[in-house]
Parts: C-alpha cells; sequence; structure tokens
C-alpha cells in the first residue's frame, strides 16, 4: 500500500478566471439523500433527469465525489463551511440551531463581499426555521417540512402555503432569480426531496411517519404513475447478508438481522426517483430564468446532494450513516463555462468541504482556513477522511461511530466503540466491500494513515 503523508489541505481564493470581468453569480442546488447512480449522466438506465444531464453535458461531471460524513446535518453544516464536522461542531442530527446560527458559511462571506445571498430550502440543523446571518432573503420551514401545503417561512414571517414544496421553493428561486439587481447573486437551494415526509424531534428522532416506509415518500401528483412498471437496476452486493463484519452482525434485543427482508422496497425507491423528477423539471426552470435574464453563462450552476441511500446493498435500507459507497458517493455536476469544459468528467477525488473554496475562489473572495480545496485545481488526492458521530435513530447502527480513510485502492473504518470490529475493503478488486481484510498485510500503514487525517482535521479548527 503506497501513500502520501499530504491529504488535507488549506486553500486562498484565487484571482478571477482569465477573461472574467465580472464576479460570478451562484446557484447551488442540494438534494436530500440522492444516490450518486440516480441519474440519467452518472448512468442510470431509465432515470427522467434531461435538466441535470444537460447540466453535466455542458459542464464538468465529478464521477467521484463523496460527502465526508453521511448525514444529514453535518454535511449540510461542512457544504457551507468547507470544515470537517469535528471542527464545525454539527456532529449529528440533534437540535444544533443555536450552533448553527454562529457558523461562518461561504454564501455569508459572499454577502460580506457585495452579493445579494438567498437561502431556500431545508437548513435541518434543528427544527429553527429562522433566518441564518449571511442571507439576504430567507425561504425556510420547521425541521424536515412536509411534502404538500407546507408551513413556509418568508424572511421571519411563517404562513401555511398551498402547493407540493419542491415546485414551492423552485418558484420562490425562479423569482429571485428574475430580480433586477446590481449586485452578483448566490442562490442555495437545499430540497426536502429526497427525503419522506416525516418529522424531526430535537433528539433528531422522527415522527408521524417512517424513514423506509414508500407511502411516505411523496411525490408531485403528476408525476405520480411514473416509471410504472420499470425494472430497478441492483447493484451485485444486492441483498447479500453481512459476512465478517461484526459491527452489522451483531445480535440486539428486538432487531431482526439482516436479510433479504431488510432490503429498501421497489415502491420506496420508485416514489423516491419520482420526487427527484420535480426536482430536475425545476433545475429547467431556473436555467431557463437564468437564460432570460441573461446571466447563465456567467452563473456557476452547481448540483450535488448530502450523502446517498441504501437499496438493499448489504440487506440494508434507510441506515446510510455507514462508510459504504453507497451512502458517501454523492453527485457532483458544476456548469461554469469559464472554467470548467463542457463535458469534462475529473477523475479525482472530490468532497463535500471542496464547495466553500470551490466557491469563494470562483468569486476571488479571500477565504479562511478550509479541510477542502478549489476544485478549479482540480485537487490530487490520494486519500481523504470520512467520520460519523453515533446517533440513536437507528438501533442497528447506534454505537458505530466511526472514523474510516477512503484512498484509491483501499478503505479502512475504524469503529470507535466496537473493538475488533474494524473494516478493510480493497477498493479495485472488491468494489462492492464484500470482503473485510481486516486482519491482512498493510492495515497498520492504514491506520497509520487515518491517524494522519484525523489530526489533520483537527488542524482547520477556527
Amino acid at each position: 500500500m503506497q501513500t502520501r503523508r499530504r491529504f488535507l489541505t488549506s486553500a486562498a481564493a484565487a484571482p478571477l478566471a482569465m477573461g472574467q470581468t465580472t464576479r460570478p453569480n451562484f446557484v447551488f442546488v442540494l438534494v436530500d439523500d440522492l444516490r450518486f447512480d440516480e441519474l440519467g449522466c452518472t448512468g442510470h438506465p431509465f432515470a427522467q433527469t434531461p435538466h441535470v444531464d444537460r447540466l453535466a453535458r455542458e459542464g464538468a461531471n465529478f464521477r467521484n465525489a463523496f460527502a465526508v460524513t453521511p448525514l444529514c446535518s453535518p454535511s449540510r453544516a461542512t457544504f457551507l463551511t468547507g470544515l470537517y464536522p469535528r471542527a464545525h461542531g454539527i456532529v449529528d442530527n440533534t437540535n444544533r440551531s443555536a450552533a448553527s446560527h454562529k457558523l461562518t458559511t461561504w454564501p455569508r462571506l459572499l454577502q460580506d463581499a457585495g452579493y445579494d445571498t438567498a437561502f431556500l430550502g431545508k437548513w435541518h440543523m434543528g427544527n429553527d426555521d429562522s433566518p441564518r446571518p449571511g442571507f439576504t432573503h430567507w425561504v425556510s420551514f420547521p425541521g424536515q417540512g412536509e411534502c404538500n401545503d407546507p408551513v413556509i417561512n418568508l424572511n421571519g414571517k411563517s404562513a401555511r402555503t398551498k402547493g407540493y414544496i419542491t415546485d414551492i421553493l423552485t418558484g420562490h428561486a425562479v423569482r429571485f432569480l428574475e430580480q433586477k439587481r446590481e449586485k452578483p447573486f448566490c442562490l442555495y437551494l437545499a430540497h426536502k426531496a429526497i427525503h419522506p415526509n416525516v418529522q424531526q424531534r430535537d433528539d433528531g428522532s422522527v415522527a408521524g411517519g417512517s424513514l423506509d416506509a414508500a407511502e411516505d415518500f411523496i411525490p408531485a401528483e403528476r408525476h405520480r404513475s411514473l416509471y410504472t412498471g420499470a425494472r430497478l437496476p441492483r447493484r451485485e452486493n444486492y441483498a447479500k447478508p453481512p459476512v465478517n463484519k461484526p459491527a452489522l452482525q451483531r445480535k440486539l434485543e428486538g432487531v431482526a438481522p439482516l436479510s433479504a427482508a431488510t432490503v429498501t422496497n421497489d415502491a420506496t425507491i420508485l416514489n423516491r426517483m419520482r420526487m427527484m423528477k420535480a426536482i430536475d423539471d425545476g433545475v429547467g426552470e431556473m436555467r431557463q430564468a437564468l437564460e432570460r435574464t441573461g446571466q447563465l453563462d456567467n452563473t456557476v450552476f452547481l448540483f450535488t446532494s448530502d450523502h446517498g441511500y441504501f437499496y438493499g446493498e448489504h440487506c440494508l435500507g434507510a441506515e446510510r450513516r455507514l462508510a459504504y459507497e453507497e451512502t458517501i458517493r454523492i453527485p457532483l455536476i458544476i456548469r461554469y463555462p469559464a472554467v470548467f469544459a463542457a463535458g469534462l468528467e475529473p477523475k479525482e477525488f472530490a468532497l463535500s468541504v471542496d464547495i466553500a473554496p470551490t466557491a469563494l475562489d470562483l468569486a476571488g473572495v479571500t477565504g479562511p482556513k478550509f479541510h477542502g480545496v478549489s476544485l478549479r485545481r482540480q485537487p490530487k488526492r490520494d486519500a481523504f477522511l470520512i467520520e460519523y458521530y453515533s446517533d440513536s435513530v437507528f438501533q442497528r447502527i447506534d454505537h458505530m461511530g466511526y472514523d474510516a480513510v477512503r484512498t484509491k485502492y483501499w478503505k479502512y473504518i475504524h469503529y470507535r466503540e466496537l473493538r475488533g470490529a474494524d473494516e478493510i475493503y480493497d477498493m479495485v478488486g472488491d468494489p462492492y466491500e464484500l470482503l473485510n481484510l481486516s486482519g491482512a498485510h498493510g492495515a497498520p500503514e492504514l491506520r497509520s494513515l487515518l491517524r494522519d487525517l484525523i489530526a489533520q482535521a483537527g488542524s482547520a479548527q477556527r
């Protein structure tokens, strides 16, 4: 196992791109729980995502993009700050409302630099839907929000609104984009979809539904029959119970062992895909608004997801917090002709910590020290850190906080609270992570590498 010892990098902002005479606008679209392989442009055989696919054709489609924490609240804070959870402090889905008001986010830094900024959608660091610092315009909702006729907080005033949540957010986005203004703008749109219609309590648990019941994934009325009869693709680790994975094979009272009976059902997957169709419709509407206003090519259009989801791989479903590929890999697309050539498919690792330094770099705004780097530079990483701090939503994975390292060739997962449960996978010979090699030659080097990455992730705290 050959590795280098420099993996996390700080980045200062760079001058504007050659030939760029004005500061670019930003449209950032964040989907909830979208897998890396659920779009046409990322290889899905029948997903109807033409507008996102067009962004990918006209820009950069990062095929090795990852969330450094596969859990909603920490991942969202990482996208906003460019830091790992151990540094920004949002480590789980419990009520982190007060802490989230204090985050130094890249939209806040753009606002300080003269940008008109808007946040639309799901803040999801607690149930508090009040406006956060750094945003001129605020449209949000309490906690997870509701799919139909939601309560919307518009610049500090809440009222129930008629309609489907994805379409409501798209409408607000289009109106913001079409405003006449002298300043450049930054639109940060965090969708509720494709999350189920459940509510989050302050302790991070959910009420009013299930995290894996098909009826709780509610598509727009116009998409309810989409994909009917379609045959879903399956990965090679689908419906295969874990072998030599002690963490997942623990015997827990009242918890059924992982088996074909615990996989995500087809109806749930199809409803999730139907929910995604409304998001794609919205991407098309926003693109049209940018074209109408003559701002399309001077706008950095980013599209991604907070983390992935299990569709029965290792017999898992909604647990999604684990460090396997299905939940840490994410789609990441950037359209900005001044920097990213049409059809570009970078093969290097791109991470959720890279979004903040990328945005500030492209805007020509000096940033603080980040864990990520600007993707404009196409960083050549050998490895990166993944971290998760346990919560109690799923009894099966309670007390399974971990630190993990992913290289081009290997993955090592160290469970902090479980003795003898570590996992090592050969990501070239065993990309579906079926054979745990935790006792194999080379494990000490991977452990040393993980310690280095953890030390570096702790060094960027502000």
